[in-house]
């Protein structure tokens, strides 16, 4: 049984999560948890994680798999937020 996108919006978030770039170097990311159920902030993170872990921001590949990250977050009713460090503290 499907569920209504308007029942689906009510759903309270299930956990928050950020995701982290690091840097030009090898691991690129870190994903943190901020709230939410450990086993399952834990199994996002390794989904994530296969996607992003060699890709730095420049490359072609990134956005079609933050789009990927984002789409899972989503289904998993996760907050998602990404810490790019191109924005001024």
């Amino acid at each position: 049984m499907a569920i209504d996108p308007e029942e689906l919006e009510e759903i309270p978030p299930q956990g928050h999560v950020r995701v982290v770039y690091t840097g030009p170097v090898a691991p690129h990311w870190e994903i943190h948890r901020v709230f939410g159920d450990q086993r399952a902030i834990d199994e996002f993170r390794q989904r994530a994680m296969a996607r992003l872990q060699l890709l730095p921001v420049y490359d072609p590949q990134f956005r079609r798999n933050r789009e990927r990250v984002a789409r899972d977050a989503e289904r998993e009713h996760l907050i998602l937020e990404w810490d790019l460090g191109d924005e001024p503290e």
